[in-house]
């Protein structure tokens, strides 16, 4: 499935568009397509995350990394696992992988009056104001994980964007580790989160996402959200948190989980 890049709004793919404005005469609306081109395709470099909701998982194995396509061939073993060993303090507890854009924030290089955030970013020698909204409940979301499990920032936009804004949201060092682009695998158009490569038992991993492309691998471990934009009456982050109470209780995610989304 293609999808559009966006600015003004993330869709699921999680590109972004530049709202040029429209003229009347040819030479004008000639002008501004070539500038929404030239606009859409840096920003997509900064932010593009998952185009193809078609592609069929392969098949999995608890010990080793799927057989995965990586930019037509397959990719080699990784030299060493995505995370570090386990903190002391988060020794019982499960993993938890949680999104960055459309599932905690929602930023957009188009002014916001009430953004949360402001935060400049350089882009092929130029400097960008990214504007970012924070989704409602998202602290109290954050804070309350931190308390039950070892949790992970994984992300498919860049670190030059990702990292500030995970430093503004993330005020009590609830993110054990960050993950940025570099560190998905590039399969079939997509930049999809390979939780084999965490180094933790997945059985105990839960990725928390509004993308379904970015855990294709893993649909077992997934906790769907809807994306979000700008609905400051959104409560699903606050909704969760008696069920992530629960999960963190229990000895296997899998059979919890299914019932989950089965709902």
């Amino acid at each position: 499935m293609s999808s559009v890049c966006t600015l003004t709004g993330i869709i699921k793919s999680k590109y972004f568009l530049v709202e040029m404005p429209q003229f009347e005469d040819t030479a004008s609306q000639s002008n501004s397509s070539l500038k929404k081109q030239r606009n859409r395709s840096i920003f997509c470099t900064l932010f593009c995350c998952f185009r193809n909701y078609n592609a069929e998982p392969p098949a999995t194995n608890s010990t080793l990394p799927p057989p995965v396509e990586e930019n037509g061939s397959p990719p080699k073993p990784p030299a060493k696992y995505l995370l570090p060993e386990m903190k002391i303090s988060d020794y019982g507890r499960k993993c938890v992988v949680i999104d960055l854009d459309e599932t905690l924030v929602h930023s957009s290089f188009k002014p916001i009056s009430n953004a949360d955030f402001i935060v400049p970013v350089e882009i092929d020698g130029t400097v960008h104001q990214v504007y970012v909204l924070k989704r409602p409940h998202v602290d109290e979301f954050l804070q309350k994980m931190g308390e039950l499990f070892e949790c992970v920032l994984f992300t498919a936009s860049l670190a030059k964007y990702a990292d500030p804004v995970a430093d503004l949201l993330d005020q009590w060092g609830v993110f054990r580790a960050r993950l940025f682009r570099e560190s998905c695998v590039f399969h079939r158009g997509n930049y999809v989160k390979d939780l084999s490569r965490l180094g933790r038992e997945l059985n105990n991993v839960i990725i928390v996402d509004n993308s379904p492309a970015s855990y294709i691998f893993h649909p077992e471990n997934a906790v769907p959200v809807q994306s979000w934009f700008d609905d400051m009456n959104d409560t699903e982050l606050l909704d969760l948190l008696p069920f992530f109470e629960g999960l963190s209780k229990e000895d296997e995610v899998y059979g919890v989980l299914q019932n989950f989304r089965s709902r």
